[in-house]
């Protein structure tokens, strides 16, 4: 697991970055995530933990979020 800041999350469009610990480059969450770990939202400056997964497009986002 990754641990992150939540460096922004906009509930309305369902998007949002974490910024994790070790530097590596922001990694983008979406609501389904959030939602899947039993989340409503994210806060600003808020730490978790998760993996990263890439889609069948290539895309890379967090996933299994889970509160640090």
């Amino acid at each position: 697991m990754i641990t992150g800041t939540v460096k922004f999350f906009n509930a309305d469009k369902g998007y949002g970055f974490i910024q994790p610990e070790d530097g590596s480059g922001d990694a983008f969450v979406h609501i389904s995530a959030v939602e899947a770990a039993g989340m409503q939202t994210l806060d600003r400056d808020q730490r978790v933990q998760y993996e990263l997964e890439e889609d069948r497009r290539g895309r890379v986002s967090a996933v299994r979020l889970q509160s640090a």
